[in-house]
C-alpha cells in the first residue's frame, strides 16, 4: 500500500463532517457528534483503504464555528497540523446544501489566516445533505445560483461534490445521486490536485517545522525500538509530538496564571513602597492604578523620594530612591523563579507522561 493521502476536513459543527468521513470510508469509523454535545469528540485522524487508495482523514473540529476560544482553536490547529504533516493532499471544505450565509462567506478569509492562500489550490468544496438538492439538478448548477457559493468554488479551482448520508447510500436509478459514485469522483478530483499544482501536497513553514520534529522523534524511536515497522514508528512519533505539545501548552497556562499573580503582587508592593520612605515619612500617593500614568508622574515620585531621604549628594539620593522603588521588583523576580521551579516539578510528577514516576 502506498503512503496514504492526507485529507483535512474543515467545517462547522453539525454540517456532517463525521458522516462524510464515514461515507468516504464506507463504514462508521468516526464518532458522530451531536450538535449540542460538547463532550463527544471525533477521532482526530483515521486511515483506511478506499477504492485501492490509502486514505487518512483528519478532522478539524468546528473550524468555522463562531465563539470558539483562542486556546481551543490553537490546540486543534496544532493537532491538525501535526496529524497532516508533512502536508495535506487536500482540504475538504464541508458545507450543507442550504442558504449561503455571511459566516460561510468568511470561509476563505479564515482558511487563509490559519494556513495561506496557497491552501485554496488544494481545497475541494463538499456539500452534505444532498437530498435538499432540487430533483434533476447537479451541484454545479446549484452553486451557480448563489454568487457567494460560486465565488467560493471558483477560488477552490471549481472543485465541488455532494453526498447525502441518509438517502444516497445505495445506487438508485439516478447514478449522480449515489454516494458510491460521488466518493469515487471526489477521490479522482483529489488525485488531480497534485498534478495541477506540480506538487503532491500542500506545505508551509509550520508544517515543515512539525515534520522536522516528527522525523527527529522517529529517529529516537528507531534507535530504542528497532523492531517496529516504519508505519508503527511514524504513528508513535506523531503521538509523542502531540503529547509534548499538550505538555508545553499546559506549562504555558501555569506560567500565565503565576505571572498574573506576580503582577498583582508587584503592583501592590510598589504601591506600598511609594507611600512610605525609609525615614518613615508618608509620601504623596502615586497614580499606580491610573491607566494613564506617565513617565513624568513616575519622575515626580522619584523626586519626592530624594527629598524624603534627605542626603547630601543629589546623585546618591536619586540612586537610593530608585533602589527603594525597584528592590521589590528584584525580590519578586527571585520569588517568581523559585515558585516556577516548584510548579514545574509538581507538573512533571503529576501530568508529564515521561516523568510519571519521578
Amino acid at each position: 500500500m502506498n503512503m496514504p493521502k492526507r485529507i483535512v476536513l474543515l467545517g462547522k459543527t453539525g454540517v456532517g463532517k463525521s458522516s462524510l468521513a464515514n461515507t468516504i470510508f464506507g463504514e462508521a469509523t468516526f464518532k458522530i457528534r451531536q450538535f449540542n454535545d460538547s463532550k463527544t469528540h471525533c477521532s482526530p485522524a483515521e486511515t483506511k483503504c478506499v477504492n485501492g487508495r490509502s486514505i487518512t482523514l483528519i478532522d478539524y473540529p468546528g473550524f468555522f464555528d463562531a465563539g470558539r476560544s483562542e486556546t481551543q482553536q490553537k490546540c486543534e490547529t496544532v493537532a491538525c497540523i501535526t496529524e497532516s504533516a508533512p502536508g495535506p493532499h487536500a482540504f475538504l471544505i464541508v458545507l450543507k446544501v442550504e442558504r449561503f450565509t455571511e459566516q460561510e462567506k468568511a470561509v476563505i478569509t479564515q482558511m487563509c489566516e490559519y494556513f495561506s492562500e496557497d491552501a485554496l489550490k488544494y481545497a475541494v468544496v463538499v456539500f452534505t445533505h444532498g437530498d435538499q438538492l432540487p430533483e434533476g439538478m447537479k451541484m454545479e448548477e446549484y452553486v451557480e445560483q448563489s454568487e457567494g457559493l460560486s465565488d467560493l468554488v471558483k477560488k477552490c479551482g471549481g472543485r465541488c461534490h455532494v453526498v447525502d448520508n441518509k438517502y444516497w447510500r445505495t445506487n438508485g436509478e439516478d447514478q449522480y445521486r449515489s454516494n458510491q459514485f460521488q466518493v469515487a469522483e471526489l477521490l479522482n478530483t483529489i488525485d488531480k490536485i497534485g498534478m495541477e499544482n506540480n506538487r503532491e501536497y500542500y506545505i508551509d513553514e509550520k508544517l515543515q517545522e512539525v515534520e522536522r520534529k516528527i522525523q527527529e522523534e522517529e529517529g529516537s524511536i528507531r534507535r530504542s525500538l528497532g523492531n517496529m515497522s516504519q508505519e508503527e514508528i511514524r504513528k508513535q512519533a506523531v503521538i509523542n509530538i502531540l503529547k509534548k505539545q499538550k505538555s508545553n501548552a499546559a506549562r504555558t497556562r501555569i506560567r500565565n496564571l503565576v505571572g498574573l499573580a506576580v503582577i498583582a503582587g508587584l503592583v501592590a508592593t510598589v504601591s506600598a513602597v511609594l507611600f512610605n520612605s525609609r525615614s518613615g515619612k508618608v509620601l504623596k500617593a502615586a497614580p499606580i492604578f491610573n491607566k494613564e500614568i506617565t513617565a513624568e508622574a513616575l519622575a515626580d515620585v522619584v523626586a519626592e523620594k530624594v527629598a524624603a531621604l534627605d542626603v547630601a549628594s543629589p546623585a546618591t539620593g536619586i540612586a537610593e530612591a530608585v533602589e527603594v522603588i525597584t528592590t521589590p521588583v528584584s525580590v519578586i523576580q527571585k520569588t517568581f523563579e523559585v515558585v516556577m521551579d516548584k510548579l514545574n516539578a509538581l507538573y512533571e510528577k503529576t501530568y508529564n507522561p515521561w516523568n510519571l514516576f519521578e
